[in-house]
């Protein structure tokens, strides 16, 4: 094989397997919620999420007059979670409330039973508050040297304001790597701790009452 070949086989090897990681790092495949489960008090449990919620013009979309969630089927640990997202401002469509109200919960354990809401970490969506972290079910950190106190619901507030105005796209990262949590809305760090269990869990996005869109969902192993 000459070298010019050879450089041609190395290139096409490396795009083939930067496309087959890309697609594992998805979590969601813009077409279905593929694995993923619904679940909402009155019904408990959807294995077919789309008894529950939406996916539409790649979105996944919450909204309805039921309170609940969304939840992968997997669980995961030492990982970089992106997710983009948007308040859904179509005053056509049902909800359930008001108020701008969601979130990203991580680190769910899979011994949790499902209920609103379980066992894990929140990043806070709430117009105005993004960015928070809410501990959930005596989930506690260790933010800038200070134990959060156990409980079942609470909120260590963010470092900063990094939220763009309704309607436009934001995104989310958060990094869980050898128990340090990171949190980052649109490039800027706004949360950080420091947590001694969970270590590991699922992914879960909340309905909360007012509709939301999300996007892009990729995670990254670390």
């Amino acid at each position: 094989m000459s070298t010019h070949l050879k450089y041609i086989f190395i290139f096409l090897l490396i795009s083939t397997t930067s496309t087959i990681l890309r697609a594992q790092n998805k979590l969601f495949n813009g077409k279905n919620l593929k694995g993923w489960y619904a679940y909402e008090p009155k019904t408990g449990k959807h294995s077919n999420a789309a008894d529950i919620f939406r996916v539409e013009d790649k979105m996944i979309r919450l909204y309805g007059d039921k309170l609940g969630y969304v939840m992968t089927e997997k669980s995961f640990k030492n990982f970089q979670l992106t997710v983009t997202f948007r308040w859904n401002t179509d005053t056509t469509i049902t909800r359930k409330s008001t108020k701008r109200n969601s979130g990203i919960m991580y680190l769910v354990p899979t011994s949790t039973k499902d209920t609103l809401w379980p066992k894990g970490i929140q990043y806070q969506v709430k117009e105005g508050g993004t960015g928070d972290f809410v501990l959930l079910q005596e989930v506690t950190l260790l933010v800038k040297g200070k134990q959060t106190e156990p409980g079942k619901s609470v909120t260590s507030a963010r470092f900063a304001d990094a939220e763009k105005p309704v309607g436009e796209w934001n995104t989310a990262v958060i990094t869980v790597k050898e128990g340090i949590v990171k949190q980052e809305l649109n490039g800027k760090l706004v949360n950080e701790g420091t947590l001694t269990e969970p270590i590991e869990g699922k992914i879960l996005l909340q309905y909360e009452g007012f509709p939301i869109d999300f996007s892009k969902i990729e995670l990254r192993k670390l």
